[in-house]
């Protein structure tokens, strides 16, 4: 069982970076592809960004391709997004996620993904 805990969600300005993180605990993180996801109110839940286990392949999604970036320390169990020239949008719950799905590029979709953290929440204000 893995465990997942994100941080660094907050208030930002538009344009502004913000750089969340997500710590694994439970099992073999380096085992683990991992995702980010994001779900604003009364929206589906929408994929943001992907990693290989071994960080060879990254996939981002075509809305934040440029100024998101998806990074992994498999050495401190972590999986981090940086985010720049953010867009003003309604707030959304951005979720970290681990797939044992290891072959080929990083999995996009959230059925593909065995184990989920709880969120953590941006707001990029106008």
């Amino acid at each position: 069982q893995v465990q997942l805990v994100e941080s660094g969600g907050g208030l930002v300005q538009a344009g502004g970076s913000l750089r969340l993180a997500c710590t694994a605990s439970g099992g073999t993180f380096s085992s683990y592809a991992m995702g980010w996801f994001r779900q604003a109110p009364g929206k589906e839940r929408e994929f943001v960004a992907a990693i290989t286990w071994r960080g060879v392949m990254r996939d981002h999604a075509d809305s934040v391709k440029g100024r998101f970036a998806i990074t992994r320390e498999n050495a401190n169990n972590m999986v981090s997004l940086q985010m720049s020239s953010l867009k003003p949008e309604a707030p959304a719950v951005y979720f970290c996620a681990a797939s044992a799905y290891v072959h080929g590029p990083p999995p996009r979709f959230s059925r593909e993904y065995n184990y989920w953290g709880q969120g953590t929440q941006v707001t990029v204000s106008s």
